[in-house]
């Protein structure tokens, strides 16, 4: 090829400057978007929090967009999903790692969010966070349900056994049908109070109704999901633990060490050093509370109730032993989360034989 026959494209530079960065602080109504171009600001305002709104506002105002950057939030994944179907180049950027940098603005509005966020875009300086699908976030919701409808239950049964405590009225232990039937036994004589309390149970044995539905949807889930049949032969590991974890994760290759997972449910330890200080404290608590704690559940179940004998079940009571019993369940619930990780690869079966390695 000769040299006249080359016709050289736009310069690096010259692209750069054509592309625009934009930041957006999501509300439940409005939307503060800023908009930055070669290090710029070029646009400030607001729109209606609605994608389809905000997907025309962007094409009319920032045709080049490179980057569409808003926090973890409340409607950080009907966002994402909605701008990306609209060929918008949407980032979700952790909430946490946003605030250092926004902090930095002397007056903290909507605006200066937005302002912050387009420049944490134009200089890449962010850490993307993974969007759940709808499916998965489906599932976590029917989980979510079911777990909040047992609370009530648990609260209401509580509530009806204090105000019949108070009147001298000792409800015998007892859970479901049996609960209900020693609280109609004892108001049998007692109106007034009865006009009170019935009420409540009522309002108990609807909302058990309802949770015990939603508890069938999800085993029926579970069974017929590949991935929950895996988990499950884990002992310890039941429907709502493996749908759980399986939403959590979704492809397994989203992580690329199975050790990484215990450390994004929040299950190591948190480090800091400084100088001449260098120690270790607690477990850093992040990520999937939820999850979290159903793994410290399914933990105790393996130290405590499962007959099934297990590599990973005596290296925990040997850990307990050691370090006592609440230490050794979040070690077993962080191995516990490696062992599933690894199995979702693999696709196969828990093996009650294979070596614990030391957390």
């Amino acid at each position: 090829m000769r040299a006249h026959d080359w016709t050289p494209g736009p310069s690096i530079e010259w692209r750069t400057a054509m592309e625009e960065y934009i930041g957006l602080d999501v509300s439940m109504k409005e939307t503060a978007v800023s908009i930055r171009r070669a290090g710029q600001r070029i646009w400030r305002g607001k729109c209606a929090s609605d994608p389809s709104v905000l997907a025309e506002l962007i094409r009319k105002r920032a045709p080049a967009v490179k980057r569409v950057v808003f926090e973890t939030g409340p409607l950080s994944v009907w966002f994402y999903h909605s701008l990306r179907t609209e060929g918008l180049p949407a980032i979700c950027i952790d909430a946490r790692h946003a605030k250092a940098a926004l902090d930095m603005a002397t007056n903290k509005t909507d605006a200066n969010d937005a302002d912050g966020l387009a420049q944490l875009a134009e200089v890449g300086f962010f850490r993307e966070v993974r969007v759940k699908g709808f499916d998965s976030m489906l599932t976590r919701t029917l989980v979510a349900a079911r777990t909040r409808l047992v609370r009530i239950t648990t609260e209401l049964s509580n509530q009806i056994r204090g105000v019949m405590k108070t009147f001298g009225l000792l409800v015998p232990a007892g859970k479901g049908s049996t609960f209900e039937k020693n609280v109609r036994s004892l108001l049998a004589d007692q109106d007034r109070l009865a006009s009170i309390v019935l009420p409540m149970l009522e309002a108990w044995r609807g909302i058990r109704v309802r949770a015990a539905e939603l508890g069938r949807q999800l085993v029926r889930d579970a069974r017929q999901s590949r991935a929950c049949r895996i988990l499950m032969s884990i002992p310890g590991i039941g429907a709502i633990t493996a749908t759980s974890f399986t939403t959590a994760i979704e492809e397994p290759g989203n992580f690329r060490k199975s050790r990484s997972v215990g450390a994004w449910i929040g299950l190591t330890t948190r480090r800091y050093q400084s100088g001449e200080v260098d120690y270790d404290g607690h477990i850093s608590r992040r990520g999937d509370h939820h999850l979290r704690g159903l793994l410290y559940e399914a933990a105790a179940v393996v130290l405590t109730r499962s007959s099934t004998h297990s590599t990973l079940r005596t290296w925990g009571l040997q850990l307990r032993e050691r370090i006592g019993f609440k230490r050794a369940a979040v070690a077993v619930a962080r191995k516990l989360a490696v062992i599933m990780h690894t199995m979702l690869k693999t696709g196969e079966l828990f093996n009650p034989n294979a070596g614990a390695a030391a957390a």
